[in-house]
């Protein structure tokens, strides 16, 4: 999709949208060079300033290569983009990325029941009265949305207990991906957000301080629904799109 002029000059977001969107989508492909600020800013109608910071922000992405004096070069964002990325994938073109939920949701299996066992590890009963609470809220509520958002506080509390920067960054990451989906995907995830008994059992696990077990139990509640679902995704990955 060719440059479209910025309505609000005042906002050099819209220069940053516009740029990844075409980066996202090939417009400008990795290994070329961007065109001049002043090319830019025409195309764009803005101001040069509005251009430099988008590029800064692109660099500071690590979207782009900025050599002084030379030319800006798009870099592969496979390769070199952060996280923070994962939003703007999720949804391209208004359509949802199924790759991108699949990915998100064997990213969550993965790494649920080790920060599960942190938590166990370190936050112990500490944590359990708020646990708890979250669980009887997720119990009271009969919509699934809901349900998800209890769950997602659910795990915000486990990751505190986990106490781990790293960890902290990348449910940041994976819950602003996720979030806006959360619709979509309620019916797919009715399933395991109404286990209550099996957020109760995690409680419990971390509570007594057993890694082991927390981690086990965050396995058996992550699973099902993420195994379920990736076949979902996958099968429909592999439909012709004239046949959807």
């Amino acid at each position: 999709m060719p440059l479209q002029p910025v309505e609000r000059r005042s906002v050099p977001d819209e220069v940053f949208d516009q740029m990844v969107g075409e980066m996202l989508d090939g417009g400008f492909g990795a290994g070329e060079s961007l065109p001049s600020e002043r090319k830019l800013a025409e195309a764009l109608g803005v101001s040069r300033p509005a251009v430099r910071e988008a590029l800064q922000r692109l660099a500071q992405s690590r979207l782009v290569e900025v050599r002084q004096g030379g030319a800006t070069t798009v870099r592969d964002f496979q390769r070199h983009a952060g996280l923070d990325l994962l939003p703007r994938l999720l949804f391209r073109g208004g359509q949802l990325n199924a790759a991108v939920v699949r990915s998100v949701l064997e990213a969550r299996l993965a790494v649920g029941p080790g920060v599960a066992a942190l938590a166990a590890e370190r936050g112990g009963e500490q944590i359990e009265d708020r646990l708890s609470g979250l669980v009887d809220e997720l119990e009271a509520s009969e919509d699934d949305v809901a349900r998800q958002v209890h769950a997602l506080a659910f795990w915000d509390v486990v990751v505190d207990a986990a106490d781990s920067m790293v960890f902290r960054l990348m449910f940041n990451n994976l819950r602003a991906a996720y979030e806006p989906a959360l619709e979509v995907l309620a019916p797919a995830m009715a399933g395991e957000v109404s286990q209550v008994r099996a957020y109760r059992v995690l409680t419990a696990a971390i509570a007594a301080g057993d890694p082991d077990t927390a981690k086990a139990a965050a396995d058996r509640l992550l699973r099902p629904a993420t195994e379920n679902l990736t076949a979902v995704l996958t099968a429909l990955d592999e439909t012709p799109e004239e046949s959807r």
